[in-house]
């Protein structure tokens, strides 16, 4: 049983050093375990302090792609080196490394394929109250989606067997953890939570510059994957809310027709309901044709796993350059 704890980074060489020392190397019904450091276009020394600190492996991104794409990146290079159990945790030592061994525990006892830390979110001093309660909604989001029962779903900290990292294709540029979720939901993984602690705030978010800035971006990261996932729904109801205002715009006309017979006054609100009817019925047909296109996108993914298999069997070469300092130090 082998398992590699990855490690995206950008620019992480003063906290790296204290988020690799804190990870474990033994883990009862584990044989071997690994360390993976993604350097997602880092300009300073993270690479060099990586290797000073005795990864295993390094995978080099030759710019800045952002976090989903690094962990799409480091998720394809562990499956490459064959990992049993993949652990993603963040370079800025913010889980407590000391509770890997909860984290890949359900997946050694088979109860689960996926495992996500819970951080208590609510009870975490350094986060503001906006950040808390999007945080809270996202998670309820993915819940409605995935049909799961996870508390933290924006938490990075995470393990998962090959299996499911097998069905994993993250497609959105800015975060993986929503989306990874809803995947896994949707694909029938097994998917389980367990507490874990987390450590004291070593730096600013790389990600956001103020609070609006999260609030923001991740509100309409919510809002991108629940259109991708449920098109049906959010345009449906966008088409019966317009309707709405267009059957409003035409009560002027209706009553004083059906009450005077005057069909000939309120010709703007008339046309202001056509309008608007127009507008309903296209928003239910982009709702119909984005309900066709996710099917599509469920068979793509399938595919995907298919070609990730064969690729993996012929022993074809990953895009991104992996380098294993352990493998070229000369005996």
């Amino acid at each position: 049983m082998k398992a590699i704890i990855q490690i995206p980074c950008l620019n992480e060489q003063e906290t790296l050093p204290a988020t690799l020392a804190d990870l474990p190397r033994e883990i009862d019904g584990i044989d071997e375990i690994e360390l993976l450091v993604i350097d997602d276009g880092s300009t300073d020394e993270t690479v060099a302090v990586a290797l000073e600190c005795g990864v295993d492996h390094i995978v080099k991104l030759p710019n800045n792609r952002g976090l989903a794409a690094g962990f799409q990146a480091g998720l394809d290079a562990c499956l490459k080196l064959g990992a049993d159990i993949i652990v993603n945790t963040d370079a800025d030592n913010q889980y407590s490394g000391a509770d890997v061994p909860l984290l890949v525990r359900p997946i050694l006892d088979g109860e689960a394929e996926m495992v996500v830390g819970d951080r208590d979110v609510a009870a975490i001093d350094h986060f503001s109250a906006p950040k808390k309660v999007l945080q809270k909604f996202g998670s309820w989001v993915v819940r409605r989606l995935s049909d799961t029962e996870i508390t933290d779903a924006t938490s990075g900290f995470r393990a998962y067997s090959r299996e499911a990292a097998l069905q994993l294709l993250v497609v959105d540029n800015f975060t993986y953890t929503l989306e990874s979720l809803i995947q896994a939901g949707k694909g029938n993984v097994a998917v389980g939570e367990v507490a874990i602690r987390t450590n004291a705030k070593t730096r600013d978010s790389r990600l956001f510059g103020s609070t609006s800035a999260y609030v923001r971006r991740n509100g309409l990261a919510i809002l991108r994957i629940y259109t991708r996932y449920e098109p049906l729904k959010v345009f449906s109801g966008l088409g019966v809310l317009v309707g709405i205002l267009a059957l409003a715009a035409w009560m002027p006309f209706l009553v004083d027709w059906i009450l005077n017979g005057d069909r000939d006054g309120h010709i703007q609100s008339l046309l202001l309901g056509a309008v608007l009817f127009i507008v309903a019925m296209q928003l239910f047909a982009l709702g119909v044709i984005g309900d066709l296109l996710a099917g599509q996108r469920v068979m793509t993914q399938r595919v995907f796993e298919r070609v990730r298999r064969i690729e993996l069997e012929l022993d074809v070469e990953p895009s991104h350059t992996l380098d294993s300092p352990r493998e070229n130090t000369p005996a």
